[in-house]
């Protein structure tokens, strides 16, 4: 039975992940700031579910006092705005926990990680193109492929491979937020937003929770020991 962690746990993308781990019969631990939210993600499927600050260094520290064998970075963040209007306050937040605690998490799990591990952080397309207002949020995905790239090659001989999965909009309540706030912007409805939102991606649709899940159970997997390093664009083909 492997041993998971996936921080940002206690929805989206994170409790997704979560469940297809617990299904598949791996003992799960989920990470958030929100225990009802997590105790809602594992929903009777005997997770261990554990508050932490993503941005806090010994918060994070304390969630290794157990080895695991696939450490899953999902926790994250997102303020549209354009740079002139973004405040100092606002930067260093999106970067706290999109790349810090990115970081943070992947040093913790290599203190113990043994032969086989998998490391794997949900970055997003904004890792690999940037965009126009969320400038804050792209340099942190950046950030967050340029860690998984080096220390792929720091942990290679170990047995160890690092990944990243790229996602555009998925449907999450963060997308839903990023739709409320061009429908507000533009007059539009939520719907006309979202279509808004997804018209760059040739599928024209936003992805499922459950894809993203798909993703991270195949870099997980045995069957995925030659990939690494490696940013797997979930994008219809946009990037």
């Amino acid at each position: 039975m492997r041993r998971i962690l996936v921080t940002g746990g206690g929805s989206g993308i994170g409790r997704a992940v979560a469940r297809a781990f617990a299904d598949d019969g791996d003992a799960v631990t989920i990470t958030g700031r929100h225990a009802e939210a997590l105790a809602e993600t594992d929903n009777g499927r005997g997770m261990t579910c554990r508050t932490s600050d993503i941005t806090d260094e010994a918060s994070v520290n304390a969630l290794f006092d157990t080895p695991f064998d696939v450490v899953v970075a999902n926790a994250g963040t997102g303020k549209v705005g354009k740079v002139k209007k973004t405040s100092l306050a606002d930067w260093n937040a999106q970067l706290a926990v999109n790349l810090t605690g990115t970081f943070l998490t992947f040093r913790g799990a290599l203190q113990g990680m043994e032969t086989g591990g998998r490391l794997i952080a949900i970055a997003s397309v904004a890792s690999l193109k940037g965009q126009a207002n969320i400038a804050a949020y792209s340099a942190a995905k950046h950030g967050v492929l340029g860690l998984v790239r080096s220390l792929a090659h720091e942990v290679a001989r170990d047995g160890i491979t690092v990944n990243a999965v790229c996602p555009h909009y998925v449907d999450t309540p963060m997308a839903d937020r990023a739709a409320a706030g061009v429908a507000a912007r533009f007059d539009m409805t939520q719907d006309e937003a979202v279509a808004q939102l997804v018209a760059d991606n040739p599928v024209g649709r936003l992805i499922s929770v459950d894809e993203v899940a798909s993703a991270v159970r195949y870099l997980a997997s045995p069957d995925a020991a030659m990939i690494n390093g490696h940013a797997l664009s979930m994008s219809g083909g946009m990037v």
